[in-house]
C-alpha cells in the first residue's frame, strides 16, 4: 500500500474493505448471499412513496411500533437501523473500548471482529466448528476485562444454533455485561429465541428483513432489548439511518404479517435436507444447518466455486479465512428446479464424463495461419485491417466462422463482398496452390501429444470446431493426434458457437451426460455454459495482452483460464 498523505487510525491499516470475493463470470443463480425471494407484488404495490416521503427526514416510529407489537415489548425497546449490521456495530461501540474484550465464536459473521477492533476493543475467539454451542468454554473465557459476548444463531457461516437453555446460562454468567444475540436467520431455525432472550435484562436481539423476508436491498434491521439499553444505541449512530422509502416498504411488509416468508421458510427446510443429503452423496460434508444455507467441506472448494460460476451459479468461498479455505457456503435454492440445476452443475464440475476442445488457439496455433489469412484476404479486396481488429472481433463474440468474420470486417470498412468470393480467396491463401504453400503450413501443435495421451486415458476426448470437417481432420492427422479424439464436431455438423448445439452434439456422440470444454474465445465459453459443460479458457499463442484476454474470457463466463492444457491433469478430480 502506498504511503498515505494523512495520519489515520492505525487499526484501519490492518484491514481490507469488505468484499465477498465474487467470480467475474456472469451469474443467473445467486447462491452466495443468502437473500430470500422478493415479497409478493401485492405487498410491494403498497409501498409507493409520495412526494412527502422523498422530501422529509424519515421517522421509524411506525415501523418500530409494528415490531414492538410483534414481540410484545414497548416501542422504545426497539430501534430500527440500516440492516442488523448497523445495530450490531452500535451495540459493540456501546460495550467495547480500549482494554476491553468481546468474546465471539470462531467462525462467525466476519464483520463482528472488525467492529470490535474499530471500537478499540479486542476480539476473543472460542471455536465452534461443530456440535452444540460451547457454552462451558464461553463461560470459562469470561474475565474481568470482558465487555460483552456476541452469539450469532443460526451462526454464519456454519448454520449451527444455540439452545434456549444455553442462552440463559450464558446470560446469567455474564451478569451486568451485554450478550448480543444476532438472530438474522432465525426464521429458518428450529426455534425462535427472541421472546426468551428479551426476558433477560442483559440481552439484545438483532433481527433483519434481509434474509427470510427477501428485502436485503431495503437495508432494514432492528435491535430489541431493555429500553434503557436500546436508548444508548440511539446515541452512537446516525439520527436517520433508514430512508423513507425503505421504511414505507417495511411498514407494508410488517403490516402483512410475513405469511409469504413463512411459506418460504417451510420450503427451505425441505430443500435444505435434500441439499445436505445430495452433497453427502457426492462426498461433500456439511454441518446440520438451521439457516437458509449449508456449509460444505471439500478439498476442491476453490475449484468448485469457480466451476459453478462458469455455469452461472454463485456460491460463497472464503479464501484467506483461517479454517474456511476448504469450505463453501451454499444458499439453499428457493425452488426445486434451482436445486436440480445446482446439483447438475456440481456433478458437471466434480464428475465430468468427457473433455471437449476447440481446435484453433487451443490445440493448434493459428496466429500465422487463420489470422494471417483473414488479414491477407481483406488486403486482396483493398482493406488493410488494423492490428488488433481481428482480436477485438473475436472478443465481441459471434465470430467463430472465419469466412463470415472476414466478410463482416470488410463490410465494416465499407466494402461489400459476396461470401463465395471471400471463401475462394481465403481458401486459396490458407490451403495453398501447387505453386505457393498455404498459410496452414505455419501452424503448430500447442499441447504435446503425451499430455493429450494422459488426458485421453482419463476421459474420452472430442474436438468442437468451426473449421470445415475436412480441414479439422487433416490438421489432426498432420499433427498425429487424430487417434486420441473419439469424435470431431465441425462446421457442417451444427450451428457455429456460441450456439450450444455443437457442444451438445459432441457430448451425445461420446455418450456423456456432462463434460468440460476448453476454448480460447468468448464464443467457446458461451457455447459451453449454455450446453451445461464447464467452460475453461486458455490464452491463444501470439496475444500481446494475455492479462486482458484472460479478463475477457473470465467475464464471458470461463470458470478458469488455464496456463496450459496440461493443467487439466491437476484440476481433474
Amino acid at each position: 500500500m502506498s504511503k498515505l498523505p494523512v495520519d489515520v487510525n492505525p487499526v484501519l491499516l490492518e484491514m481490507q474493505a469488505y468484499s465477498p470475493n465474487r467470480h467475474p463470470a456472469p451469474v443467473e443463480l445467486r447462491l452466495d448471499g443468502n437473500e430470500g425471494p422478493p415479497p409478493p407484488e401485492e405487498i410491494l404495490s403498497l409501498a409507493v412513496p409520495g412526494p412527502e416521503i422523498w422530501r422529509r427526514y424519515p421517522s421509524a416510529r411506525t415501523v418500530e411500533a409494528l415490531i414492538a407489537r410483534r414481540h410484545g415489548v414497548p416501542p422504545e425497546a426497539v430501534l430500527v437501523t440500516a440492516g442488523a449490521d448497523d445495530a450490531l456495530e452500535r451495540a459493540i461501540r456501546v460495550a467495547a473500548g480500549p482494554g476491553r474484550r468481546v468474546v465471539l465464536t470462531e467462525p462467525t459473521f466476519e464483520m463482528l471482529p472488525r467492529y470490535v477492533r474499530l471500537a478499540g476493543g479486542t476480539p476473543d475467539f472460542v471455536p465452534w466448528w461443530s456440535g452444540p454451542f460451547p457454552v462451558d468454554r464461553m463461560i470459562a473465557r469470561l474475565a474481568g476485562d470482558t465487555a460483552a459476548v456476541v452469539v450469532v444463531s443460526p451462526n454464519n457461516p456454519t448454520g449451527l444454533a444455540i439452545s434456549g437453555e444455553e442462552l440463559e446460562r450464558l446470560a446469567a454468567a455474564l451478569g451486568r455485561r451485554l450478550l448480543l444475540l444476532d438472530h438474522a436467520y432465525v426464521e429458518l431455525a428450529d426455534a425462535d429465541l427472541t421472546t426468551r432472550a428479551l426476558a433477560l435484562p442483559n440481552v439484545l436481539v438483532f433481527r433483519t428483513l434481509s434474509k427470510a423476508w427477501g428485502c436485503a436491498g431495503l437495508r432494514v434491521g432492528y435491535v430489541a432489548g431493555r429500553p434503557e439499553v436500546v436508548a444508548l444505541l440511539r446515541r452512537v449512530g446516525q439520527p436517520y439511518p433508514v430512508s423513507g422509502p425503505s421504511l414505507l416498504a417495511a411498514e407494508a411488509l410488517l403490516g402483512d404479517g410475513g405469511s409469504y416468508h413463512r411459506r418460504y421458510a417451510e420450503g427451505i427446510r425441505s430443500r435444505r435436507r435434500r441439499l445436505a443429503a445430495a452433497l453427502s452423496d457426492r462426498g461433500l460434508v456439511s454441518l446440520p444447518s438451521q439457516a437458509n444455507f449449508v456449509l460444505a467441506r471439500t478439498p476442491h472448494a476453490a475449484w468448485l466455486r469457480d466451476a459453478l460460476a462458469g455455469l452461472g451459479i454463485a456460491v460463497r468461498a472464503f479464501p484467506g479465512r483461517p479454517g474456511l479455505a476448504d469450505r463453501l457456503r451454499i444458499t439453499v435454492p428457493a425452488a426445486d428446479e434451482e436445486l436440480d440445476r445446482l446439483l447438475g452443475a456440481i456433478d458437471a464440475a466434480m464428475a465430468p464424463e468427457a473433455l471437449l476442445f476447440d481446435m484453433d488457439g487451443v490445440l493448434v496455433d493459428v496466429a500465422s495461419s487463420y489470422h494471417e489469412t483473414i488479414g491477407r484476404t481483406a488486403r486482396r479486396f483493398g482493406v488493410e485491417l488494423a492490428r488488433g481488429e481481428i482480436v477485438a472481433a473475436k472478443a465481441r463474440g459471434g465470430a467463430n466462422d472465419d469466412w463470415r468474420l472476414t466478410r463482416d470486417l470488410l463490410a465494416a470498412h465499407g466494402v461489400d463482398v459476396p461470401l463465395d468470393a471471400v471463401v475462394e480467396v481465403f481458401e486459396a491463401l490458407y490451403q495453398g496452390t501447387p505453386d505457393v504453400p498455404g498459410l496452414k503450413e505455419g501452424e503448430r501443435l500447442i499441447p504435446p501429444r503425451h499430455v493429450l495421451e494422459r488426458l485421453a486415458a482419463r476421459l474420452p476426448l472430442a474436438v468442437v470446431t468451426g473449421r470445415p470437417l475436412a480441414d479439422a481432420r487433416e490438421a489432426l492427422e498432420r499433427f498425429a493426434i487424430g487417434d486420441l479424439f473419439a469424435t470431431v464436431v465441425a462446421m457442417e455438423d451444427a450451428p457455429s458457437k456460441p450456439d450450444p448445439a455443437p457442444v451438445r452434439l459432441a457430448l451425445e456422440r461420446l455418450g456423456a451426460a456432462r463434460g468440460w470444454l476448453v476454448g480460447d474465445t468468448p464464443d467457446d465459453v458461451r457455447a459451453a455454459r449454455t450446453a451445461g459443460a464447464v467452460p475453461l479458457g486458455v490464452v491463444p499463442p501470439g496475444r500481446d495482452d494475455p492479462a486482458s484476454w484472460t479478463s475477457t474470457l473470465l467475464t464471458a463466463g470461463a470458470a478458469r483460464v488455464l496456463p496450459g492444457i496440461e493443467t487439466l491433469l491437476e484440476v481433474l478430480p
